[in-house]
């Protein structure tokens, strides 16, 4: 089993990173402020300006430890990564998986169906413990779209082109996001879902999503890579220049359990108010320095929960999940698994 190694996220406005040893050293206005073995990181990433010494982040690209600059408002700026392991071999098998049309349309099911049943999960779990509480038209909705999922899943396993599984993927998200606000559980009107909104974030629920998914696309695409894959040539996600799509494919399966649920119980138990995001001009929402610190503990405690892996019956922190899956999908293009086991979430 891998050990799991902590991500550090760094978002003070002038902090400065070196090294001290096989310390790294936070310091902010020359005074320290934090210092952590670096034995302990398998990534850092900086949000805003934040600046690195030369001589750590030389150590950084020794050790394996990957960087990563993200804008004030989450959007990736870059990443700086020492040499890629893994073979040349593994990599020219994913590339002829990708141009196969059959066998891209197998790992194709494979994403929609960890996807469509992990969204599932999560409205039965909601049915479960708060359905009582619902509205009565609101409950009937999410039971609805509850069998929706059911039935994509269903149709998505007896489909054999990449297109038409893509197709059952949007139909899927459409039913859940549309009753995504039913899940939330507070009156304030600034917390009402009315529909994703991605670039930018024109609400307090989207931006805690869509920074809660490029934290986790920063993982998945560290995972794949330390499996020597090459996150920028997918299979659900079509190819396109500066875009990682095989790590948007492996983060379809952990939206639903580390980003959602995430950003649904933050919400529901009161842990961020409306006073805790910023409205720019443009309409954009973004969230304030305190309330991002907030969710970025949280998502590095969410990370260290323990659960069984669904197909390897092993119990590893839920932050290892994306390398287990990587190196399965790396044992299945290398011909020792038949098929990629999503990770389906019970």
């Amino acid at each position: 089993m891998r050990r799991y190694l902590n991500t550090l996220y760094v978002q003070t406005d002038g902090a400065w990173l070196r090294k001290d040893g096989t310390n790294l050293v936070v310091e902010v206005d020359g005074a320290e402020k934090a210092r952590v073995p670096a034995h302990l990181l398998g990534g850092l990433v900086c949000l805003g300006r934040v600046g690195i010494s030369p001589p750590l982040l030389g150590y950084c690209c020794e050790s394996g430890i990957t960087v990563t600059w993200l804008s004030e408002r989450g959007r990736f700026l870059a990443r700086v990564e020492g040499p890629v392991s893994g073979n040349v071999l593994l990599r020219r098998e994913q590339y002829r998986r990708s141009d196969d049309a059959a066998a891209r349309a197998e790992l194709v099911r494979s994403f929609v169906l960890g996807k469509t049943l992990n969204q599932r999960t999560v409205l039965r779990r909601a049915l479960r413990d708060h359905g009582d509480a619902m509205p009565a038209v609101a409950k009937g909705a999410v039971e609805a779209v509850e069998r929706r999922l059911t039935d994509v899943a269903r149709r998505a396993q007896h489909t054999h082109d990449a297109d038409a599984l893509r197709g059952l993927e949007g139909e899927a998200a459409a039913g859940y996001f549309g009753v995504f606000d039913h899940l939330v559980r507070t009156d304030d009107p600034a917390f009402r879902f009315r529909g994703r909104s991605r670039r930018p974030p024109l609400d307090p629920p989207n931006a805690l999503l869509s920074l809660l998914y490029t934290l986790l696309t920063h993982d998945c695409r560290s995972a794949l890579e330390s499996f020597g894959l090459d996150p920028a040539v997918g299979f659900l996600h079509r190819d396109r220049p500066g875009r990682p799509s095989l790590a948007l494919d492996l983060l379809e399966e952990f939206r639903p359990i580390l980003a959602d649920r995430l950003a649904l119980s933050m919400i529901n138990r009161r842990q961020l108010a409306a006073a805790d995001f910023r409205r720019m001009e443009n309409g954009a929402v973004l969230l304030a320095d305190e309330a991002r610190k907030a969710l970025l503990v949280a998502y590095q405690e969410r990370k260290k929960e323990e659960m069984q892996h669904p197909y390897l019956q092993e119990k590893a922190p839920l932050g290892l999940m994306p390398q287990l899956q990587a190196q399965l999908l790396a044992r299945h293009l290398r011909g020792d698994l038949d098929a990629y086991p999503p990770f389906v979430w019970r």
